[in-house]
């Protein structure tokens, strides 16, 4: 029989007892000392990344600037577009949904190739990630019948930009469409920060020049959030700085005028005021649907433009490079005036064809039984290549450059328009530098009829035939009515004032003379035009080949063309049109050019009324209101 020992067990219980009590204890002082640690040490820290859970900021994308004319029609504005998208938080299955999305509304596989993009891509939880743009309202339609079946659908409302002319501002105004990596990288951390609420980036033309101009200034908004991202309460908010406006010095009615002038013929059409240099008109034809890139264009639209022989997204105006032909002729003949290698008197026999002494080559006029006797003006009015053949050889190749170049010629103009191609105005330094061979006498002959090597752009003849009309003034062309330009040519020229005066006395014969090679443009003219035709080779013929237009593919046929200005005695518009392969400049380039002058000299005068431009597809005005 045993017994227990009360007193033993009762010193073990109170030894645990009190063990226990100095473990909790001890767990205790943990706990207070970590809640100190967290509650007054670290408070600060914690109380900021408790905040920014809670409170986010969030960009606000500044509406874009609009586009007018100097008439104040709207050629670019922001328009409510209705697009689908997935919050694919709240999506069961994403797979699912799209196939039964793609029921109600047509997906491309580029809109799910770009969706998978943007989920994959780093973003915010909850945010909407774009489906597809622009539904029509059918789709709209169908898409609501469902809504209860789609969780995480969502259509949304959004500005996006509009151009209502579509294709007939295409290659001035440019177009915007969404921003990319790439467009971040190129900016400063500030610009970056500009950007952080906008989808949209201009590319080309006025929206791309004057971006920083027509994006404004972002804004933001302080919000409260839940843990799993939802918006709370607009706690602050900055609104953004809109956009600014641009007022353009395009007219839309010559802008019409010079579209509808060129019919379906690959071409191009500028026309400016040559006493502010403001562009009056910029057509380069065909043009292409700028509001297709906006939000994203589709592989078969892209595919017919790219794949299209008359190259529509090509720029001709302010990108083509074309021989000047003989509307270089009136510059060149001042040029040889000036340096006192020909004079208004001298004439010479022109049989049809120019020959070095002791040389066998030789060089043809167009006429092929030649002008007979011709002088300076004659040779302007009947466009004599055998007078300018003979006048360019005495003038020599660097004094014809040095003086071409004053008019802006073989440069770029610096008009405010990006992707300007410079051109080339050749001399003996050029050659050498890019092709590493000599100057020959044959290569000064072509070049003193605005052919071999010498190209220009539309525009850069509009620049030269504006400085002409300005009798060697300086101007920049513009497009926007803002910011006046600095000259990037050189100071005005001083010839002799009775050779402008003389030289354009040829010009308007050309026009109004029995003999001028424009003489059809023109026909019941209310003022006096000055002008000059041209035509430029597209391939060299051989040395006993004849050029029959009738007889070569059309695409092989020579490129016509015309510079001009009127009033010739106060000119108001200077004009440079080139029909590709259109033959002559007198017959082909002349009527359009003159249905350009008409536009802007008497719609302004009152005398001839020209019909408001209509919108591409609106409802005209007695129609919606007959619904």
């Amino acid at each position: 029989m045993t017994f227990r020992d009360h007193h033993n067990e009762g010193r073990i219980f109170s030894t645990r007892l009190l063990w226990s009590a100095v473990i909790v204890l001890a767990l205790m002082g943990v706990l207070a000392g970590r809640m100190f640690w967290l509650q007054a040490i670290q408070h600060d820290r914690y109380t900021t990344l408790s905040d920014k859970n809670r409170v986010q900021t969030q960009a606000i994308a500044p509406p874009r600037g609009l586009i007018y004319d100097r008439r104040g029609e709207l050629l670019a504005d922001n328009q409510p577009d209705f697009s689908l998208a997935l919050i694919v938080e709240q999506v069961p299955n994403i797979n699912d949904t799209l196939a039964l999305v793609a029921e109600k509304v047509a997906l491309e596989e580029a809109d799910i190739e770009r969706f998978w993009r943007r989920v994959r891509s780093p973003r915010r939880p909850w945010e909407p990630v774009p489906l597809r743009a622009r539904l029509t309202e059918e789709e709209i339609a169908r898409v609501a019948v469902i809504q209860h079946e789609l969780p995480g659908v969502r259509i949304d409302a959004n500005p996006i930009r509009h151009y209502p002319y579509d294709e007939l501002f295409s290659h001035v105004l440019g177009y915007v469409n969404r921003i990319n990596a790439e467009d971040l990288e190129r900016m400063t951390p500030d610009e970056q920060a500009n950007y952080s609420g906008t989808h949209f980036y201009g590319r080309l033309g006025v929206e791309r020049h004057y971006e920083r101009l027509l994006h404004g200034r972002v804004g933001f908004r302080k919000v409260e959030t839940n843990a799993r991202g939802r918006i709370l309460e607009v706690l602050e908010q900055i609104p953004p700085l809109p956009g600014e406006d641009v007022h353009l010095h395009l007219d839309i009615r010559v802008q019409q005028a010079a579209w509808d002038a060129l019919g379906e013929r690959r071409g191009a059409v500028v026309a400016m005021d040559p006493r502010d240099g403001g562009i009056l008109a910029f057509v380069s034809r065909p043009g292409f649907d700028p509001n297709l890139f906006v939000t994203g264009i589709s592989h078969r639209n892209y595919s017919e433009y790219r794949d299209d022989l008359d190259r529509p997204l090509f720029n001709r105006a302010l990108q083509g490079q074309y021989p000047p032909g003989s509307t270089l002729k009136p510059i060149a003949g001042l040029a040889g005036l000036d340096a006192g290698v020909t004079d208004w008197q001298r004439t010479m026999w022109d049989p049809g064809y120019y020959r070095l002494e002791g040389q066998t080559r030789v060089f043809r006029d167009w006429r092929r039984q030649g002008h007979g006797w011709v002088d300076m003006h004659k040779s302007i009015v009947e466009s004599c290549d055998t007078y300018f053949y003979d006048m360019g050889f005495k003038l020599g190749i660097d004094r014809m450059h040095d003086f071409m170049v004053r008019f802006g010629l073989g440069d770029r103009t610096g008009i405010d328009l990006p992707g300007e191609s410079r051109g080339i105005m050749p001399s003996r330094a050029w050659k050498r530098a890019v092709r590493g061979e000599p100057w020959f006498h044959g290569d000064t002959i072509n070049a003193s009829i605005g052919q071999g090597y010498m190209l220009t752009s539309p525009l850069q003849l509009a620049v030269s035939t504006a400085v002409f009309a300005r009798r060697g003034e300086p101007v920049v062309p513009r497009v926007a009515q803002l910011h006046p330009p600095a000259s990037p040519i050189e100071p005005a020229l001083t010839p002799d004032s009775r050779h402008w005066d003389r030289m354009t006395a040829a010009m308007v014969d050309v026009v109004h003379g029995a003999r001028g090679t424009a003489r059809a443009m023109g026909q019941g003219a209310k003022y006096r035009i000055a002008a000059k035709t041209g035509t430029a080779q597209v391939f060299s013929l051989g040395k006993d080949e004849e050029y029959n237009a009738e007889e070569i593919a059309e695409r092989l046929r020579d490129h016509a063309l015309i510079v001009g200005f009127a009033p010739a005695d106060n000119p108001a518009i200077a004009v440079a049109v080139l029909v590709e392969n259109g033959g002559s400049g007198g017959s082909s380039a002349g009527p359009v050019a003159r249905q350009v002058m008409d536009a802007w000299l008497l719609n302004r005068a009152g005398e001839l009324e020209i019909p408001p431009v209509a919108v591409p597809g609106a409802v005209p005005a007695l129609m919606a209101d007959n619904r």
